[in-house]
C-alpha cells in the first residue's frame, strides 16, 4: 500500500512540473508577462501611433466618400450611354427601361464591393458575404424573384410595350403601359390614376391588349318604348353612325334587335373606329343617338311597371 501511495504521489508531482515549472512557478510567469504588456511604455507607444491611426482612417473614409460620388456620377454615364445607343438602334421603350434598371442595380452592387475593398475587407470575402446574403434574401423575396422572371417573359415574348391599353386578369386592373421595369410595370388609368402591377401576375396571368389591332369595335345598347316605331329606331340610329366622320365606313355598321326587355326594346349599334378615336367617338355617337331619337319623337325606354286594377261593381275606389 505504501508502494502504490508513493506512486500517486509522484505521478501528481510529475503532472504539475511540466515544462520545468510548478503551478505556482506558471501563474508567477503568467503575472511576468502580462505586467511587461502593460508597462507605460506600451501604452505611451500606442497613443503616440494613435493620431496616424486615425488619420489613415480618416484618409480613407474621406476617399470613399469622393470614390463614391465618382461612382454615382460615372454609373449616370454610362446609363445614358446605354439609353441613347438603344435608342439609336430603334429599342422598344420597355426594353430601354428594363436594361436601364438591370444596369444600375449591377453597377450600384459594384461600387459598393469596390469600396469595401478600399477599407482593406478581401474582394473575395465581400463577394461571398454578398452571394451569401442574396440567397438568405432570394428564399425571403420568392415573389419578388417571381417578378423579376415575369419582366424577362414580358420583354421576350412581348404580349405587350410601352403605350399600350392593356386589362389584366388578375385584380381586373386596365390601363396604359408608361413603363415596364425589372420587378413592376406601371400602368395609367383614363381618370389618371397610376396602378403599379407585379410583372410575376403578368406574365401568369390572362390579359387582354386593347390596341393589338389598328381598330376597334364599339357596342352600345339603346333601349326604345314598345310603342316606338321600331324601324324608324333603327334607321335613324344607324343614320347616326353613317354622319360621323370617325366611323370606319369600311367595316361593319349595324343596329339590331338585341333584346327583347321586360320594358324596353333593347337595340344594338355597332360600328368600328380607330384606335385613338374609340374613346371620343364612342362618347359621341352615344350622345348623337339621344339627340337624334328625341328629334324624331322615338321615347328611350325606362323601368316601369304597370298596375292593373280589377274593380267590381260596387267596390269603392
Amino acid at each position: 500500500m505504501e508502494d502504490t501511495d508513493g506512486g500517486k504521489s509522484a505521478e501528481r508531482t510529475t503532472n504539475v512540473t511540466i515544462y520545468g515549472l510548478t503551478a505556482e512557478g506558471a501563474a508567477e510567469k503568467a503575472i511576468e508577462q502580462i505586467e511587461e504588456k502593460m508597462q507605460p511604455g506600451v501604452i505611451r507607444e500606442f497613443l503616440n501611433r494613435l493620431p496616424e491611426k486615425a488619420f489613415q482612417f480618416g484618409l480613407r473614409v474621406l476617399l470613399a466618400v469622393v470614390f463614391f460620388i465618382i461612382g454615382v456620377n460615372l454609373i449616370k454615364f454610362i446609363r445614358k450611354i446605354i439609353r441613347k445607343s438603344m435608342t439609336r438602334a430603334n429599342a422598344e421603350v420597355g426594353v430601354i427601361q428594363f436594361v436601364d434598371s438591370f444596369t444600375k442595380a449591377t453597377l450600384y452592387v459594384l461600387l459598393v464591393t469596390f469600396l469595401a475593398s478600399s477599407f482593406g475587407l478581401d474582394a473575395a470575402s465581400v463577394v461571398a458575404v454578398l452571394g451569401s446574403a442574396g440567397v438568405a434574401i432570394g428564399l425571403a423575396v420568392q415573389g419578388s424573384l417571381s417578378n423579376l422572371a415575369g419582366g424577362v417573359l414580358i420583354l421576350a415574348l412581348k404580349p405587350f410595350k410601352v403605350g399600350d391599353y392593356i386589362k389584366e386578369g388578375y385584380s381586373d386592373k386596365e390601363g396604359t403601359v408608361t413603363e415596364i421595369q425589372i420587378f413592376y410595370t406601371k400602368l395609367v388609368t383614363p381618370d389618371n390614376q397610376t396602378v403599379i402591377l407585379p410583372n410575376g401576375n403578368l406574365a401568369n396571368n390572362s390579359l387582354v391588349n386593347v390596341t393589338t389591332q389598328e381598330a376597334r369595335r364599339m357596342d352600345i345598347s339603346v333601349g326604345i318604348s314598345y310603342k316606338a316605331d321600331l324601324k324608324k329606331a333603327k334607321d335613324v340610329l344607324l343614320r347616326v353612325l353613317t354622319e360621323d366622320e370617325a366611323v370606319l365606313k369600311d367595316r361593319d355598321m349595324i343596329v339590331f334587335v338585341n333584346e327583347l326587355a321586360d320594358s324596353s326594346v333593347q337595340l344594338g349599334v355597332r360600328c368600328w373606329f380607330k384606335q385613338e378615336e374609340f374613346w371620343k367617338g364612342k362618347w359621341r355617337v352615344t350622345e348623337n343617338c339621344k339627340l337624334t331619337l328625341d328629334e324624331n319623337g322615338i321615347e328611350i325606354a325606362y323601368n316601369q311597371l304597370d298596375v292593373h286594377l280589377d274593380c267590381k261593381p260596387g267596390d269603392e275606389a
